[in-house]
């Protein structure tokens, strides 16, 4: 019975490790997670594909306060607008003109969103569809298996130029801070999985080294 215990924890972890961290990667996310008020912000959906079967179609839900004003074609993919009766796009739905993408592959869907004058925290609703007819909808809470990915905007700079003028004058100044905010997202996301697998399996080591002596 000890010896089963003994090769118990680490084989714990390291199934921890490698089931829980893809994971935790598969969710679409939207970025950036922080933007500024007033800000025309380049928004990046990243849709991963988490089953053996392809994505074939995916669409957005606009958080009230954030108006899209112009999407990033696509070669392969093409795009649907909704709006409502006041003509404000409600949600933007991108369709596989081909098979989609498929099994251990991702696609990241770009386009420019106008934010409100006022902070707070918009939540961006997705609905993944697969080519087998199933649909797994990203809608939940920060802590649910499905979550909806969280966009929180801040007071910025009044002063800043917005619009064409905001891209045209920063460079890449916004797809620089979308990548940094991907990375930083990504790598919260992942260093606690990994530091508890981490942590136990040199608690194991620490262990069988203490029954040794």
């Amino acid at each position: 019975m000890i010896k089963r215990t003994k090769w118990f924890i680490p084989l714990f972890a390291v199934l921890f490790l490698f089931v829980m961290v893809p994971i935790a990667e598969a969710h679409v996310t939207v970025h950036p997670s922080e933007s500024s008020t007033n800000a025309y912000e380049k928004y990046t959906v990243r849709v991963p594909v988490e089953k053996d079967t392809n994505t074939t179609e995916v669409k957005l839900e606009v958080p009230e306060g954030i108006n899209l004003v112009s999407v990033l074609p696509m070669l392969d993919w093409d795009y649907k607008l909704k709006k409502d009766d006041n003509d404000v796009i409600t949600s933007v739905t991108w369709l596989a003109k081909d098979k989609g993408i498929g099994p251990n592959e991702f696609i990241e869907f770009s386009f420019i969103g106008a934010n409100p004058g006022e902070p707070g925290e918009f939540s961006w609703k997705a609905h993944q569809t697969y080519d087998d007819g199933s649909v797994v909808d990203w809608v939940g809470p920060a802590d649910a298996d499905e979550p909806a990915s969280v966009t929180k905007v801040v007071e910025g700079d009044g002063a800043a130029p917005h619009g064409d003028n905001q891209i045209a004058d920063s460079g890449n100044t916004t797809e620089e801070k979308a990548d940094e905010d991907n990375t930083t997202s990504g790598t919260t996301n992942n260093l606690l999985p990994i530091s508890l697998a981490t942590i136990a399996i040199l608690l194991a080591i620490i262990s069988l080294f203490r029954k040794r002596a």
